[in-house]
């Protein structure tokens, strides 16, 4: 198991910026309420997972790379989970993430 910090984006600022220009990323970011992402501006590669509302894993993008744009077409409430790049290595689609232990 890996234990990251989680950080909510809660602001449509927050929400839109993600990961952008960050380095050496260390922490994962989640975005509620959301179907798509980019990696425009990009330093780094990240994990995405897209979750359903019990934070059911529905799909797993490994190492996405920059200037990229995952949309995702379910019609469940989702939320999207990025971590840095391989860090969800362990994780399979129908896992459950359990936020409150993923955080140290």
């Amino acid at each position: 198991m890996i234990y990251l910090k989680i950080i909510v984006a809660n602001t449509f600022k927050d929400k839109l910026i993600g990961l952008m220009g960050k380095k050496n990323i260390n922490y994962g970011l989640l975005i509620k309420n959301c179907k798509s992402i980019h990696t425009y501006f990009m330093k780094e590669n990240i994990d995405v997972l897209l979750l359903d509302q019990e934070n059911r894993i529905l799909f797993i993008n490994r190492d996405v790379k920059k200037n990229k744009v995952l949309i995702y077409h379910t019609k469940k409430k989702s939320n999207i989970l990025e971590l840095p790049s391989n860090s969800s290595i362990n994780l399979k689609v129908n896992d459950i993430i359990d936020l409150n232990k993923f955080n140290p």
